[in-house]
């Protein structure tokens, strides 16, 4: 039975339009972006994660860099399993004598339909897995901030990642109503790219893009520890040479606007279809905030503003859906109702 056990091996994963992250033996043993970098001629993976992320905006002709995933679901077949065979294979750096068979449980948004389910089972299935269970985003957020998600209470988490925003009231271990907007991490970085050519005709790619999101990022335009302005390279529109211009926050959090206002809206609009007994219970516990989108800086202020209710941020908002799948997965005979 020992040996059996050896040969087959559970993960966790967070399948992330933005990040996947791996749980193997109840450690993240894999923290990369969802990226791959693909040999055009013949069309092999040559990288995966940070160092395809390097490639990103630098390749040559023979070289393509793809994004597997969009808004939450995959939009490459065969890049997303090959994505997925090989961050595994980072799990064991060196490569055991047997290869085990894999138990995967993997996190999918709960506005997935059946075709974009399948899709992610058989990309598991091509990587190698054995078993392939699914449990929602919101539901594995919740188990991973620590919310009893049996109770007959209601809790509401909004989980902002990279290509969605996933807004759910949970309770006795369902999500009883969700909304779900395609708004989120990478809408984030195309308004400030929109906002560098706009303001200063300035022609950036998506990874400085990326940077100037996280050193500078808000919702806010006045912060009570304002962060340094960034130093921000790019091409002149006009002139089409290379230059450097100063950001602020107030200017970054003037072009996410629109974006976090819709993000407002659809937080109000699943208030609005909330039973008033949960509501009641939302009263008094206020919201959570989970995803990389929680890490914007004011958005918690920003949001309990709008609807006049607490919002509390994850302790760790990046990890806490991969840490309530690793849970759903540890105890997958506790949670069978969970799984997809």
């Amino acid at each position: 039975m020992g040996l059996f056990n050896f040969f087959t091996q559970d993960i966790a994963i967070d399948l992330g339009t933005a990040n996947t992250l791996i749980i193997h033996n109840d450690q993240v043993v894999v923290d990369e972006p969802s990226i791959v970098a693909v040999d055009r001629t013949t069309n092999k993976i040559i990288a995966v994660g940070k160092r395809a992320m390097m490639m990103d905006g630098k390749v040559h002709e023979n070289l393509k860099t793809i994004r597997p995933l969009k808004d939450g679901v995959i939009a490459d077949f065969n890049a997303a399993e090959g994505m997925i065979r090989e961050m595994i294979k980072l799990i064991y750096p060196k490569k055991p004598l047997f290869a085990p068979s894999w138990r995967m449980v993997i996190c999918i948004p709960s506005s997935i339909t059946e075709v974009e389910k399948r899709a992610v089972r058989d990309s598991a299935e091509q990587a190698g897995a054995k078993e392939v269970y699914m449990i929602h985003e919101p539901m594995a957020a919740a188990l991973g901030i620590g919310i009893d998600v049996e109770e007959p209470t209601g809790n509401m988490v909004i989980d902002i990642g990279g290509g969605t925003t996933g807004i759910s009231i949970i309770s006795l271990s369902g999500i009883v109503c969700d909304e779900s907007i395609r708004i989120a991490g990478d809408e984030f970085t195309a308004d400030i790219i929109e906002a560098m050519r706009r303001y200063h005709s300035l022609l950036i790619g998506e990874r400085t893009a990326e940077q100037i999101k996280i050193q500078v990022g808000s919702a806010l335009k006045e912060l009570d520890n304002p962060p340094d302005d960034v130093a921000v390279n790019g091409r002149d529109l006009v002139t089409g040479i290379p230059k450097q211009i100063m950001v602020s926050y107030q200017e970054v959090a003037d072009a996410l606007d629109k974006s976090v206002f819709k993000i407002e809206e659809a937080v109000l609009k699943a208030l609005e279809k909330t039973p008033p007994e949960l509501a009641a219970d939302i009263f008094r516990r206020g919201l959570y905030l989970t995803g990389g989108g929680a890490l914007l800086r004011g958005l918690d202020k920003r949001i309990a503003h709008k609807i006049k209710l607490p919002v509390h941020v994850a302790d760790d908002p990046l990890r806490s859906v991969v840490r309530g799948t690793g849970m759903a997965l540890k105890h997958v005979h506790k949670y069978p109702f969970l799984m997809q």
